[in-house]
């Protein structure tokens, strides 16, 4: 690879790094190639980019890009994946699922919002995190909930007030 290769590889990988937000570091070596060319297609299925670079390459963009990336440097070892995606758990269930039928891909490391999560022991702790329209779309629920409970107290509360207004005025 040229000079120039190598750079225009690390120009896209920060670029992808900045713009996701999310990215996964996986092992997938010694997967055959339609075992790869398999999670290739289910990544794309799940809305997920992924991408085998070189660590120093890799090591390069993280350096390049905005973000403090310095504690994913040493999981740069053997083979490296990257997975990008907008939602930080969907790699994490990909990883999950494809773990189901064999021991890789295993997770080296991920990055999500400004958090970093290493090793392949965080998986299900990954898997579990909601992603932020689950968050949203929980507060929203709970905000609303009140709201809801005062409306429905005044609905039900105009016939009980009417119904005391006039037993006050039949007594007087």
């Amino acid at each position: 690879m040229r000079k120039e290769e190598k750079q225009d590889v690390v120009l896209a990988l920060k670029e992808q790094m900045e713009s996701f937000g999310n990215f996964y570091i996986a092992d997938t070596a010694n997967l055959t190639v339609a075992a790869v060319n398999d999670i290739r297609r289910k990544c794309f299925d799940n809305g997920i980019k992924m991408q085998v670079a070189k660590n120093t390459l890799i090591k390069k963009a993280m350096e390049a890009a905005s973000g403090d990336y310095a504690e994913l440097y040493d999981v740069l070892k053997g083979s490296s994946t990257l997975m990008f995606s907008n939602t930080g758990n969907a790699p994490a269930k990909l990883i999950k699922s494809l773990r189901a039928s064999g021991d890789k891909p295993v997770l080296k490391a991920a990055y999500i919002d400004s958090a970093i999560y290493i090793g392949d022991n965080q998986l299900n702790a990954l898997v579990n995190l909601k992603s932020r329209e689950e968050l949203i779309g929980e507060i929203i629920g709970l905000l609303q909930s009140p709201a809801k409970n005062v409306v429905s107290g005044l609905q039900s509360g105009k016939g009980k007030l009417a119904g005391i207004v006039k037993a006050l005025e039949q007594r007087g």
